[in-house]
C-alpha cells in the first residue's frame, strides 16, 4: 500500500517530467529536423531512451530539455526555475558554447562532456543513438555520424553505471555493423 507521502513524491518527481516536456515542445514550436518531421520527436526519443536505460525522472527531464539552450530563448534560469539544479546543469553541459569559433568549441565542448557529471555524457549517448537512427537513410553523413557516436562512447567509457552501459552498448551493437 502507499502512503499519501509516497504518492505526492511520485507526483512530483513525474511533474518535473511533464514540465520539461512541455518547456522542449514550445522550444522547438515550428522547428524541423533535416527530414522534415518536427524537431521535438528528437527530444522525446532521448528522454524515451534515458527512462528505457533506467534513467530517473530528473534525467529524463534533461533529456526532454537537452537542446532548448543550444536552440532557442530558453536559458539556464528557465530550466532551473522550472526543474531545478541538476536538470539545469546536466543541459547546461550538453550546451555548446556557440560564441566560439567552431575549431575551438567542438574540443571544448567535449572536455566539458568528459569533465562533467555522468548524465551529461548518458543524455549524449542518448542524442547519438537517436541521431544514427534517424540518419540511416543518409548515407552520405554516415562518417561524421559514426565519428560522433564512437567519440560519445569514448568519452562515457569510464560511466559504468547500469543507465551509462545500456545506452553505450545500445550504441556499440548499433555501429558495429557499419
Amino acid at each position: 500500500m502507499t502512503t499519501s507521502t509516497q504518492t505526492q513524491t511520485e507526483t512530483v518527481c513525474w511533474d518535473i517530467v511533464t514540465r520539461a516536456a512541455a518547456m522542449a515542445a514550445k522550444a522547438h514550436i515550428g522547428q524541423t529536423r533535416r527530414d522534415g518531421s518536427p524537431y521535438f520527436a528528437h527530444p522525446a526519443r532521448v528522454a524515451a531512451l534515458l527512462a528505457w536505460a533506467g534513467g530517473n525522472e530528473r534525467l529524463i527531464a534533461a533529456g526532454f530539455l537537452h537542446d532548448v539552450i543550444e536552440d532557442g530563448p530558453t536559458d539556464y534560469d528557465d530550466i532551473l526555475e522550472a526543474c531545478g539544479v541538476d536538470v539545469a546543469d546536466w543541459v547546461a553541459l550538453m550546451t555548446k558554447d556557440m560564441r566560439m569559433r567552431e575549431d575551438v568549441r567542438e574540443p571544448a565542448y567535449i572536455d566539458q562532456l568528459k569533465q562533467g557529471a555522468w548524465q551529461a555524457r548518458a543524455i549524449k549517448l542518448a542524442d547519438q543513438i537517436d541521431n544514427w537512427q534517424d540518419g540511416l537513410s543518409d548515407q552520405a553523413s554516415l562518417p561524421k555520424r559514426l565519428e560522433k557516436a564512437q567519440w560519445a562512447i569514448a568519452i562515457a567509457k569510464g560511466d559504468t553505471g547500469p543507465v551509462s552501459a545500456a545506452l553505450r552498448e545500445r550504441l556499440q551493437a548499433m555501429i558495429a555493423g557499419y
